[in-house]
């Protein structure tokens, strides 16, 4: 995490040069040398933790103020976790401002206009037969609409299944075997899809297309034929407890291996998502403009589609193609301060030769997960904004996103623990608990933001967590003295050279320092004899003309032997990536078989 924030500790600054120039006698046997060598040593802590900047409490006392008044209302204390009274009761609360925009069609919605709707479309769900903890699928691009059957579910108890909009048949069949839904949401072009993949597995589901579509029920239709007449002042939202109540179903990346769906409850959601904006201070609206380039199937669009009505921003996302050039028109005609971005979008935006036609200037607050974040990357940014406050949020689906507080963090730190959650350190092959600091073991995690499982998978579910019920994550950390963690290296990533243990994003954080690398990703290819053996895929700042033995000369200089790249280097114009952006894991293994090595 790396929060720039220098400007405000100047008296720290002059402090600490007073005593680095007049007080070198105190460690040359005077009585108060050891308050000095403290008083040193935490002014520099505290100034190294300054320029990277505070988190904030004061999303968690809003979020608590609004769920205070809610149980006020309903007298039943469980209901500070029911989503759907809380949406209710925020986007009744400012029905004028504008909830969200389609960049792509300059189309705006208000709390109003959606309150309305989401409420017709709740009205429908009823009308249909839809009970409680039946399972609806949304999957379309982030039009307006998209969120309207989401807030209904939520007022329900009805779970929400996004779901990647690109899937073929055959996974689409895998997808709807595991959640059995009763109503499919999606777009004309996928209705055959979806009928085909509901027919091979005979499951009688309602398909509704978001456009017109002579196959299916419209969306407009489903609003207008079974929506009632149910007023905002009418309705009431379904009475459950949200506790044990499964919210979302949501998708793992699979960038390392297959998805699997994660099942959060309503609390799971309301505990775990106000860490993603701990940074701000201002509430509501503490920021005017968040930009969603995520699919709805991954936690980094669901923040910000339920946190918007609750904080009061709007949200700017768009139906069409996230490709660089609009995400950059988007950027320079809304102008919005709030973004959460995978390191691998980002680095396509931050392509010197193209970059140059956006103004980024209006970004306050940048959120980077998913993946590594190279401190290149960081150092790029700041370049481009020196004013913007850039967080690198670690966590995971099945934590319900940000697990580590990413303020007052050095460069290159994940964060320090949260007070809510529970954490230790194993070494993955002996299963003992690591005290040392500085040493890598795989981050283990209790708490009220852990997941309910894997949906209609328990085997799945008993192998996510070890015998004293501790949630593996699957990654590699270590922490130092301050029990500030570091990720190292995902478990399932690790290459194996002979005995030795390789992490791919460390031999990818020497390459990326040599100039004329844009961007790099390494994996490995099997070796009878040794293992795994490096490569390194590469993409070429423009206008280099770097050969791949430079590139292995490159590591040879900074990295031992084990780590050289004998797989070879791989140079082509884009990465394998998932619908989010991250670099496709599997799939770069695959290339790096296939493609000609040098």
């Amino acid at each position: 995490m790396y929060l720039h924030e220098v400007g405000n500790h100047q008296s720290s600054r002059d402090e600490l040069q007073v005593l680095c120039k007049g007080g070198t006698g105190a460690f040359l046997g005077d009585p108060g040398a050891s308050q000095y060598v403290l008083r040193l040593a935490n002014l520099i802590f505290n100034l190294l933790c300054a320029e990277m900047g505070p988190s904030s409490d004061a999303i968690f006392w809003y979020i608590q103020e609004i769920c205070y008044k809610i149980v006020a209302e309903t007298g039943i204390p469980s209901d500070r976790y029911h989503l759907g009274k809380i949406l209710l009761h925020s986007l009744k609360d400012a029905p004028d401002h504008v909830l969200q925009i389609d960049g792509a069609t300059d189309e705006k919605d208000t709390f109003k206009s959606a309150l309305e709707r989401s409420i017709c479309c709740a009205t429908a769900f009823r009308n249909l037969g839809l009970k409680y903890q039946d399972v609806i699928v949304i999957m379309a691009p982030n039009h307006i609409n998209l969120v309207i059957p989401m807030y209904a579910s939520l007022f329900l108890g009805i779970k929400v299944a996004g779901v990647d909009m690109a899937l073929g048949v055959n996974e689409l069949e895998d997808t709807f075997r595991c959640c059995d839904p009763k109503i499919v949401f999606c777009q004309s072009l996928k209705v055959q899809n979806v009928k085909q993949a509901l027919n091979t597995l005979k499951i009688s589901a309602h398909i509704i297309s978001f456009d017109e579509n002579e196959d299916c029920l419209s969306f407009s239709k489903l609003l207008d034929e079974y929506g009632g007449d149910t007023t905002v002042k009418g309705f009431t939202p379904a009475e459950f407890d949200p506790v044990e109540t499964h919210a979302f179903l949501m998708t793992t990346s699979g960038s390392t291996g297959l998805p699997k769906t994660a099942v959060l409850s309503h609390k799971n959601i309301i505990v775990g998502f106000p860490i993603t904006m701990n940074c701000c201070t201002k509430f509501p609206t503490p920021v005017n403009m968040a930009l969603v380039v995520s699919p709805i199937q991954w936690l980094s669009s669901t923040f910000p589609f339920l946190l918007g009505p609750i904080l009061r921003f709007t949200r700017l996302q768009t139906s069409s193609e996230t490709t660089s050039e609009h995400v950059y028109s988007l950027i320079n005609k809304y102008r919005p301060n709030y973004t959460i971005m995978s390191p691998t979008f980002l680095t396509k935006l931050l392509k010197p030769s193209e970059r140059e036609t956006c103004d980024f200037s209006s970004l306050q607050y940048i959120l980077i997960g998913g993946s590594a974040v190279a401190k290149e990357l960081i150092e790029e940014l700041q370049k481009i904004n020196p004013k913007l406050l850039i967080r690198i949020g670690y966590g995971l689906t099945e934590a319900t996103g940000i697990v580590l507080d990413p303020g007052y963090s050095p460069l290159g730190s994940v964060g320090s623990p949260i007070p809510l959650l529970q954490y230790k350190l194993v070494d993955p092959i002996t299963n003992e608990e690591i005290y040392k600091p500085n040493v890598p073991g795989e981050l283990r995690l209790k708490g009220p933001t852990i997941f309910q499982g894997y949906y209609n998978n328990p085997e799945m579910t008993a192998a996510a967590f070890d015998e004293d019920g501790w949630l593996k994550s699957g990654d590699i950390l270590y922490r130092n003295e301050y029990h500030k963690y570091y990720f190292y290296d995902r478990i399932k990533m690790l290459l194996k050279y002979r005995n030795h243990q390789v992490s791919p994003i460390e031999i990818e954080s020497v390459i990326i320092k040599h100039p004329g690398v844009l961007d790099v990703a390494v994996t490995g290819i099997p070796d009878a004899e040794c293992g795994d053996l490096p490569v390194a895929l590469v993409i070429l700042q423009e206008g280099y003309n770097v050969t791949a033995q430079e590139i292995k000369d490159f590591v040879k200089k900074s990295l031992s032997d084990s780590k050289q790249l004998r797989g070879g280097v791989i140079f082509v114009n884009e990465f394998p990536t998932t619908s989010t952006s991250k670099v496709d894991r599997m799939k770069l293994k695959e290339w790096a078989k296939t493609l000609k090595k040098e």
